[in-house]
Formats: structure tokens, sequence, C-alpha cells
């Protein structure tokens, strides 16, 4: 499992073929990356992330220790940068290698939609008209909502 929260660009393809590496004995690797998109309303300049580094590191290797065993996963990794970025930029990373496929996928969409609505980042949207703060949609929630049980 590798947990990386950094502000530097990554290479997709060269992160992708080292985590597929040396997985012989599993069947399936599934990756997803974000992009930071623009506002075709309001054209976006940046997105600005803000993080605390302690806190982040810990919060997404939690959630991705229970994506390992929730899944029978073989390995989990997820990149997820901060700072300033402009649309076009990759933002973040989930990869994930299982035995089977359905696990594979499964669990790149239980980390997404945790990191989508839970994980600390704070993000700004700065366009032409002013400066904006994002905050997790409902859409966003009930994608979150699907992997919590619910009382009988």
């Amino acid at each position: 499992m590798r947990i990386s929260v950094q502000e530097a660009p990554f290479d997709l393809g060269q992160e992708s073929a080292a985590f597929a590496a040396g997985h012989r004995d599993m069947g399936a690797v599934v990756t997803f990356t974000g992009i930071v998109r623009d506002l075709p309303e309001d054209p976006m300049e940046a997105m600005e992330i803000e993080h605390y580094p302690g806190m982040t590191q810990k919060a997404i290797s939690q959630i991705a220790e229970e994506a390992l065993a929730r899944f029978s996963l073989g390995d989990v990794l997820v990149i997820h940068r901060y700072g300033r970025l402009v649309p076009g930029e990759m933002i973040m990373m989930v990869a994930t290698a299982a035995r089977h496929r359905s696990h594979a996928f499964e669990a790149a969409s239980f980390l997404m939609d945790y990191l989508k609505s839970r994980a600390p980042f704070w993000k700004r949207e700065i366009s032409r008209s002013g400066v904006e703060w994002v905050a997790a949609t409902d859409a966003d929630e009930d994608a979150l909502a699907r992997w919590t049980p619910r009382a009988p």
C-alpha cells in the first residue's frame, strides 16, 4: 500500500506500470485518475487545495486499509495532489489490485467516493467571477452512502 499526498505532478503511465508490476498473483488492476475540470459557465483559472499533512495521510491510510480488507485487495495506491492546479492537470490517482476484477472495480469506487466527500482536503475554485470553496454535493453523499450498511 502506498499513499502519497504531494504538490508535484505525477506521471500516470509510470505510476500505473509500477503499480501493476510484481502483482503476478492478481487478476485485475484498476486505475482511476481525477483531472481538474473547467467550469463552462464561469471559466476556472485554478483550483487551490489545502490540507493538514498528518491528518490527511492518516485519514487516507485508514480508508485504504479498510478497502484492502473489505475487498480482499492485494494492493492499493492513492496519490492526491495539493497546491495550485489548473484545468486539465491531474489531481489524483487511485489504483487497486485484486484477484478478481469486480473487487478491484468496487474498491476503486469505494476509495473515490470517500476521497470525493470525506478526505480532509479543502478546495477552492478561482474563476473570473471570484473565489468559491467547494463542498461535497448531494450526489457525492449519496455515492458514499451506498457503502454504509443500513439498519434493518
